[in-house]
């Protein structure tokens, strides 16, 4: 159980699935969905400060070197690319959408680099993030739930 739960919250911090994948893998697991909940949720906020202090501190020495260099410009264009009208049209609402959506691309680390990008305000910028991980844990776990239950 212990490790379900790691993993579980492993999943819920990573680039690759973030609590789209931690909250499906928790509750396929059997752990009390409830807590599944609640741990990828938790787990996915922590996201934010992290990438902030990465972007703002680590990110800005790792630019003197040219592959990471094109890497982070790429990342940058990616980002922009796919967030950049909506923030930059509906700026706090359009940030709680673009992390909203649970889909590849979009959440907390998407968020963060538009964060970053746009220069948001880090306290808004947060807020906005952890109100769109709400509702996108809150969509993936009832899908998931229902899915379960043999309802959707």
């Amino acid at each position: 159980m212990i490790r379900d739960i790691i993993i579980t919250i492993l999943w819920s911090i990573s680039p690759f699935g973030e609590a789209k994948v931690g909250i499906p893998y928790g509750m396929l697991k059997g752990l009390n969905i409830y807590l599944v909940f609640v741990v990828c949720f938790l787990s996915n906020v922590l996201v934010f400060p992290l990438m902030m202090f990465f972007l703002e501190k680590v990110n800005s020495y790792l630019l003197r070197w040219n592959f990471y260099k094109k890497a982070a410009i790429y990342v940058a264009r990616k980002a922009k690319i796919g967030s950049g009208d909506k923030i930059k049209k509906y700026g706090f609402w359009g940030l709680i959408f673009f992390v909203m959506i649970p889909i590849p691309g979009t959440g907390v680390y998407a968020g963060s680099i538009a964060t970053y990008l746009f220069k948001i305000k880090k306290r808004k910028a947060f807020i906005a993030n952890t109100i769109g991980i709400f509702f996108s844990s809150a969509i993936v776990w009832a899908t998931t739930l229902l899915t379960m239950k043999g309802i959707a």
